[in-house]
């Protein structure tokens, strides 16, 4: 019977590991790709330009790799200080989610108007020399989800005057970008409509998330259960 559970934590934490490396790969090659093929696309944020989706994708399939790789080698060798380290980088990982989920909802009065105020700061660098990721960016945004500005179209008058607005406000068609154009004073600002986006989706979001913490805490419970057998295994070979 001790045999036949070894048996079954090994394999099974190994073909669970392999998928969650196979995972990370993939979500790697995503981030290569963006940043090889859309490279220009970058942040609407000026603090923090580092946080890209081609950034945060690429960090988190290596991070993936690497806890996969990790749990895939202990698991088949029967190593514990693989296992463990697998066990802890996972734990690592859930605490850092949980701390800054806990964060965000704590501050997110706070939060949502820094995020307003960075944003804002970013308009200023739209079209200057120097600012292409952060421009297609911007113009990405406001033809993908039909807004213009921040909270309106009147924030990019604090960029150009009351004269003009970048033309992915108005439209692939437009021959003339007006900012008193009514398609363009009828458009929402895009914080709020992301924030629509995020209400609309915010199940499947949800059941992303829920879906690694799954994924995690299964991952921890099959190394540690290995960890304690193999430790078993030891005391009673040592006897």
């Amino acid at each position: 019977m001790a045999g036949f559970c070894h048996f079954f934590l090994k394999y099974v934490l190994f073909f669970f590991n392999l998928v969650f490396w196979l995972g990370g790969c993939g979500v790697l090659g995503v981030g290569i790709w963006l940043s090889i093929q859309h490279g220009s696309m970058s942040t609407l944020s000026p603090g923090f330009p580092l946080l890209s989706a081609a950034n945060i994708l690429t960090t988190i399939g290596a991070v993936t790799m690497v806890a996969g790789f990790l749990g895939c080698l202990g698991a088949i060798k029967d190593n514990r200080c693989l296992l463990l380290s697998f066990f802890v980088l996972l734990l690592i990982i859930l605490v850092l989610e949980l701390v800054g989920g806990s964060l965000f909802f704590i501050f997110k009065a706070e939060i949502e108007q820094w995020t307003r105020q960075d944003l804002l700061e970013g308009l200023q660098l739209y079209g200057r020399e120097g600012n292409t990721g952060l421009t297609n960016a911007w113009n990405s945004l406001q033809q993908k989800f039909v807004c213009c500005g921040v909270g309106n179209h009147t924030d990019w008058f604090h960029v150009y005057g009351e004269t003009r607005v970048p033309k992915s406000c108005c439209g692939d068609t437009a021959t003339k970008c007006d900012p008193f154009l009514p398609p363009v004073v009828t458009r929402p600002g895009c914080y709020d409509s992301l924030q629509t986006w995020l209400g609309e989706n915010v199940l499947y979001i949800g059941l992303g998330a829920l879906s690694m913490l799954l994924v995690q805490v299964l991952g921890m419970a099959f190394s540690i259960s290995l960890f304690s057998h193999l430790q078993s295994e030891e005391k009673e070979y040592e006897k």
